[in-house]
Parts: structure tokens; C-alpha cells; sequence
């Protein structure tokens, strides 16, 4: 609301002590989660279905009651997925309201084009989070599990450097030249 404040707002003990919430809560929700699979016991075969050590891919190999780890799965996430997004959602409506103050229409569609690029890529990152883990899935579904797996841990972040970049005129301008090069040099 204030980006001239930011400054003054965000000192170096308040971004510490964000760090510091941001490293708590992460470590506190994966010591959770793996004291809960500790429990469990594993008969079946040893190798896991998916590209890196998924929680869901786990406890797909387990045969035990896994209820309790659902429904550790569900309860945090609620807080470590939905309270995020409930927080960045309300931000993007401030910003729509402050948006459709602008007189200006060329203001409006330059900060619309800049919030529809970032709202996307949220979106993108926590439709398929949600979707992985908080939609009931069948065992036979592992590859979209993998495939929604690669899209918040690899495609989310990837689009991201081109999101912020993208808006700078010298990256376009070098972009630009680099595809006129090579068309030039294709003919």
C-alpha cells in the first residue's frame, strides 16, 4: 500500500524474523510429516513410482493404516497452503481495488498485464498442490501425480526469472535482436 515506507517497514530484524517464521514453520511441517511415516510399515516393493521422494508417493507404498497421515496431510495443509493463498488473494484485491481507481486505462491494463502474469504462475504452483493433495487420488493416477509434482517444483519456479525479465525493455530489445539473428541467419 505504501511501497515508499518499504524501507522504513522492512527492517533487518523484521526480515530476519520472517526468515526465521518461514524456516519453523517448513522444518515443523516436514518433522511432522516424517515422524507420521515413521510409523508406518512398508511390505510391498521398496521402489517409489514418482521422480523424487513424494509424501503421497510414500504412502501409497505403505501397507499400513495410512488415515491418520491423510488427515495430517489435509489438517496442515490447510494452514501451510491455504493461509498463504488466502494472504496473497486478498493482496490481489487490494491491488484490483487500487487498479480500478486509475483513471488512466493505459495504467489499469500495464498493472493488469503485470498481475495476470503473477497471478498465473500462483495459480499454476497452488492448483497443483491443492489438486496433488488435497484431491482424493486413485493408486493408479502416479503419472499425474508426477506430472502436477513437476509443475510446482519445476515449472513455477523456471517461470518466474522470465516473468520479472520479461518486463525489462533490455532483456526485450536483447531477445529481439537474438530471434532477428536467427532468422536472418536461417534464410
Amino acid at each position: 500500500c505504501h511501497p515508499l515506507r518499504y524501507t522504513t517497514v522492512m527492517k533487518e530484524g523484521l526480515c530476519t524474523l520472517l526468515v526465521a517464521v518461514c524456516w519453523i514453520l517448513s522444518c515443523t511441517n516436514a518433522l511432522t510429516h516424517t515422524l507420521s511415516l515413521a510409523q508406518l510399515s512398508f511390505c510391498a516393493d521398496n521402489t517409489i513410482p514418482h521422480f523424487f521422494c513424494d509424501l503421497a508417493a510414500l504412502l501409497k507404498l505403505s501397507c499400513s493404516d495410512i488415515s491418520f497421515n491423510e488427515l495430517l496431510i489435509f489438517t496442515v495443509g490447510l494452514a501451510v497452503i491455504s493461509l498463504p493463498l488466502i494472504c496473497i488473494l486478498i493482496s490481489y484485491g487490494h491491488i484490483g481495488v487500487t487498479i480500478l481507481k486509475t483513471p488512466s486505462t493505459k495504467g489499469i491494463l500495464k498493472a493488469l498485464s503485470t498481475c495476470g502474469s503473477h497471478l498465473s504462475v500462483v495459480s499454476l504452483y497452488y492448483g497443483t498442490i491443492i489438486g496433488l493433495y488435497f484431491v482424493p487420488s486413485s493408486s493408479a493416477s502416479s503419472d499425474k501425480d508426477i506430472i502436477a509434482s513437476v509443475m510446482y517444483t519445476v515449472v513455477t519456479p523456471l517461470l518466474n526469472p522470465f516473468i520479472y525479465s520479461l518486463r525489462n525493455r533490455d532483456i526485450k530489445g536483447a531477445l529481439e535482436r537474438l530471434f532477428n539473428r536467427a532468422i536472418v541467419l536461417s534464410q
